[in-house]
């Protein structure tokens, strides 16, 4: 079977004049086009749909049967296209978007509100991981698009995905501000980062393994306290004097209860 859209429209609209001459007009059709189409679909029904009579022109049982099934079908059609145009149109639709802990507290919080400001209609799910679990969500489609960090040396990206570099990030070292200061200066040694108690993410984490990479090429062992907790829950055993984090510069702004000094440790927002 063949039929179409154009073939029903055609087929309410001979039942709604009663005649093929004026249906072809108000569908600005020739009258024989109209009626090649009509024929169309009898022959891929099987049944004739009209009755035709010199100056009259009926529904048989076959087209009073089809008559609100073509409407329903026209009227879904029709709903498929607004739906379609609203997405195009970001009236209406949903967005998953993945970011890491550190982009979650600051980066992604700022583009959603300024999204959802100028798309009010967008429906918006976040998702809070590990850069390496975000990529593999975004390969298999649960996610549309993510934040993750990634190293400034590193380039390569998953198959099938587009990388595109937003952001540089200088990383820091959090402790709370009722400790004595993390360094004597500006900076902090990756020396004496591993001598201070640490937080470390999950190892899924992109942030975990450079911080230990970077260790493990000076010849040194950090002191883990802790590992697995999210952002939020860092920074709350950091600002109660438990141990010390290095994170992206923008989480400092969490909180102004905290000092930090910097590490020479970079990495991008992609």
């Amino acid at each position: 079977m063949s039929m179409n859209l154009e073939q029903l429209r055609g087929f309410l609209e001979v039942a709604a004049t009663g005649h093929f001459t004026r249906a072809a007009e108000r569908l600005h059709l020739t009258q024989p086009s109209l009626s090649r189409q009509i024929a169309s679909l009898e022959h891929d029904l099987g049944s004739e749909l009209f009755h035709r009579a010199r100056g009259h022109i009926s529904l048989t049982a076959a087209g009073e049967a089809l008559l609100p099934l073509a409407r329903r079908m026209l009227a879904d059609a029709e709903a498929v296209r607004r739906e379609m145009a609203e997405l195009a149109g970001l009236q209406r639709g949903r967005v998953r978007l993945g970011a890491t802990p550190t982009l979650c507290v600051s980066l992604a919080v700022e583009a959603i509100a300024a999204f959802h400001e100028a798309h009010p209609g967008i429906e918006l799910h976040l998702t809070e991981r590990g850069s390496r679990d975000l990529i593999a969500e975004l390969t298999e489609g649960s996610l549309d698009l993510a934040l993750v960090t990634s190293p400034a040396a590193r380039s390569g990206t998953a198959t099938g995905l587009a990388r595109t570099p937003l952001l540089a990030e200088e990383l820091v070292v959090v402790s709370s501000a009722g400790l004595p200061p993390v360094g004597d200066g500006v900076a902090v040694s990756l020396e004496e980062l591993a001598r201070m108690p640490l937080i470390v993410f999950h190892e899924s984490y992109d942030l975990r393994a450079e911080t230990e990479a970077a260790f493990r090429a000076s010849g040194l062992t950090p002191r883990v306290v802790l590992e697995g907790p999210e952002m939020d829950a860092v920074l709350r055993r950091v600002l109660g004097g438990i141990d010390a984090r290095a994170l992206a510069r923008r989480a400092e702004a969490w909180s102004p209860h905290r000092s930090y000094a910097t590490m020479r440790l970079w990495s991008t927002v992609l």
